[in-house]
């Protein structure tokens, strides 16, 4: 079954006649684009597109799909339309690009409820492996994202910088290493989230760039699940140092390529949309936050309490 992401690739390629140009208007690399263009063509069983002098062009089967994507995305936009048509000051919608975020936003949440009672906080979970998506479809007041691309229709404010690293078992022959490139994990075991390839930095910063792809991969919905599964030697993962938790006993954390892969994660919001006081109270406080205590740090969480959360 496509997925609404689907539609607008082929909507966005169609207009755009390239995956590049596609790739800016969507937010997205050019590599995950040719990744959810295949994923799109397999669950189908048919092509879409035809190269023809550095060009995408539509199959027939391509022009049919086209005007469904059409009358799907025209309907989402006016169901969206509706809905911005009767703004709520008093609702606070917001959602993250990981779950693990829910680990140190609690504090901030308690000081800004307390300045604003009468407002109600929404955390949106199901929008969190695509936040930007959901911004900018309506359904967010706010997204606390790494890496937002820069572009007109997105209000950003910087919060805070982390470096994606390998978590390796300590025995693991990486442990003894400066850094690993994508060439070394191809033969790993691979765990990562349970979220498409192309939302993965592991993936589209590290993998594809070098047009390789690991033998094996597992998704895991646990960011506890995966750094106990890489302890006990099941396969290694990308995560943020912070992410990890103070006692590492059996972990080691490696450089992703020579140069390391490098986040700017930032409070993100429609720039079409005046903030209102509680949200820009709310964005204010974030980044008093991190002006002064830096990025997250590592989680002391119990274990019964970890492991009733996801990341």
């Amino acid at each position: 079954m496509l997925e609404l992401r689907h539609f607008k690739l082929v909507a966005a390629v169609a207009d755009t006649g390239s995956l590049a140009a596609a790739s800016r208007q969507l937010h997205l690399t050019s590599s995950a684009l040719s990744h959810q263009l295949r994923d799109a063509e397999e669950r189908l069983g048919v092509q879409l597109f035809q190269r023809r002098q550095r060009r995408l062009l539509l199959t027939g089967a391509g022009e049919k799909l086209l005007l469904s994507a059409r009358r799907v995305l025209s309907e989402v936009a006016q169901a969206e339309a509706v809905c911005r048509a009767h703004p709520q000051d008093d609702l606070l919608r917001l959602s993250t690009g990981c779950y693990t975020v829910y680990g140190w936003l609690p504090p901030i949440l308690g000081q800004w409820q307390a300045e604003h009672p009468r407002v109600e906080l929404r955390i949106v979970l199901e929008a969190t492996r695509q936040p930007l998506g959901a911004l900018m479809d309506g359904q967010l007041d706010l997204a606390l994202t790494p890496d937002v691309p820069k572009q007109a229709r997105l209000a950003r404010t910087p919060l805070f910088e982390d470096e994606l690293m390998l978590v390796v078992p300590e025995t693991h022959a990486f442990a003894r290493r400066g850094h690993v490139t994508a060439q070394d994990l191809v033969r790993e075991h691979l765990l990562t989230y349970a979220a498409p390839r192309e939302q993965l930095d592991v993936f589209t910063r590290v993998l594809w760039p070098a047009g390789l792809e690991p033998q094996r991969v597992s998704p895991v919905p646990l960011t506890e699940a995966l750094i106990e599964l890489v302890r006990g030697g099941i396969g290694v993962t990308a995560l943020p140092e912070w992410m990890l938790p103070q006692q590492r006993q059996g972990l080691r954390t490696v450089r992703l390529t020579p140069r390391g892969i490098r986040r700017r994660w930032s409070a993100v919001t429609r720039a079409s949309r005046q903030r209102s006081a509680p949200l820009a109270r709310f964005i204010e406080l974030l980044a008093e936050r991190f002006s002064t205590r830096g990025q997250p740090s590592p989680r002391t969480r119990s274990r019964k309490e970890a492991l009733s959360r996801v990341g």
